[in-house]
């Protein structure tokens, strides 16, 4: 019996606005690009998302001064990391994870614009 899969609906929403952008503007621009576009489509879709929240990090039940800010935080539970490269590498999946430990969220979605001929994305969980 195969694994339930982690905020199976809302994930996969997520990901169909991703294939949306991806599909009208391909790969080559910049990032910041992609995220404009994608939260027009998070709106258009009624996706709830905050976009570049200042989310919180602890050391010792202290909060820091500095904080993480992802892409997108989809669903009040998803956190979304874009990315503008030829192929994801291990540095973008430790930058999400720990996005993720750092904020006791359970699902990231890894998404890259930049690979070619298709969307590239990972889903990451803590």
């Amino acid at each position: 019996m195969a694994p339930e899969i982690l905020y199976k609906e809302e994930s996969y929403s997520i990901m169909g606005a991703c294939f949306e952008v991806y599909k009208d503007k391909g790969n080559g621009f910049l990032e910041d690009v992609y995220q404009e576009c994608l939260s027009i489509e998070f709106e258009e879709q009624s996706i709830p998302f905050k976009e570049k929240p200042k989310l919180k990090l602890e050391y010792r039940n202290r909060v820091l001064r500095k904080s993480y800010e992802p892409d997108f935080f989809c669903f009040d539970k998803i956190i979304v990391e874009l990315k503008a490269v030829k192929t994801l590498a291990d540095e973008h999946r430790a930058q999400i994870f720990n996005y993720l430990k750092a904020t006791k969220n359970r699902l990231g979605l890894l998404v890259n614009f930049g690979s070619h001929p298709k969307l590239q994305y990972e889903r990451v969980l803590n």
